[in-house]
């Protein structure tokens, strides 16, 4: 498939089918996922992968709220199709160790010297390839995060280290129609001309 048509067709995929990915291709999701760049070359992120039911279950046992402001069940009932979910992880502490090296200098390992946190942002980028490597094998893919209030359950679930913060999960399968409706559903896509200044603001 073409560059242009995988960003194109790249959309929220909240429901899939029953049939299950093929290993390789969840192989080739990761592989892609560590092709993104990393500040520093870091790469301080992990990806826990999930494809049995049992460990599916867990997840969802141990991320869903006992209760939320808004009416969660359908996205819910769509999500829990999915046949793979892979958790984007991120390390803090990776970054401010590397960036304390020799050739970067910042020994004194200050957090407050990251303009934004770049762990998150390159586990981040790493979905994104995920999402589009999903496309691009004919199948679909949801990016969505863990409530903050259900991430020690998380790391209980799975014996996930302190050291490493989900950034979020990427659900991949075959897209099935329905599911819940996405925001697309209810705003516009901005212009260009909104978003795009160029020379100066």
């Amino acid at each position: 498939m073409e560059f242009r048509d995988v960003v194109r067709r790249r959309r929220m995929v909240r429901r899939f089918g029953p049939d299950p990915v093929d290993p390789a291709v969840v192989d080739r999701l990761v592989e892609t996922a560590v092709r993104a760049p990393s500040a520093g070359f870091t790469q301080g992120w992990s990806f826990l992968v999930l494809t049995t039911a049992a460990e599916r279950e867990r997840f969802w046992a141990a991320t869903t709220p006992p209760d939320s402001a808004r009416d969660m069940s359908t996205w819910l009932a769509g999500m829990r199709t999915a046949p793979v979910l892979v958790v984007a992880l991120a390390s803090r502490d990776a970054y401010v160790g590397r960036y304390a090296e020799p050739d970067k200098g910042w020994t004194d390992r200050d957090e407050a010297r990251w303009p934004v946190p770049y762990w998150h942002v390159d586990a981040g980028m790493a979905s994104l390839l995920m999402l589009q490597t999903a496309v691009d094998e004919g199948l679909g893919a949801c990016f969505f995060g863990i409530s903050a209030y259900q991430i020690a359950a998380f790391r209980e679930a799975f014996g996930v280290p302190a050291e490493w913060a989900p950034t979020g999960v990427v659900a991949v399968g075959h897209p099935q129609a329905g599911g819940a409706k996405g925001s697309p559903a209810r705003r516009r896509r901005k212009p260009l001309d909104e978003v795009v200044h160029r020379g100066r603001w």
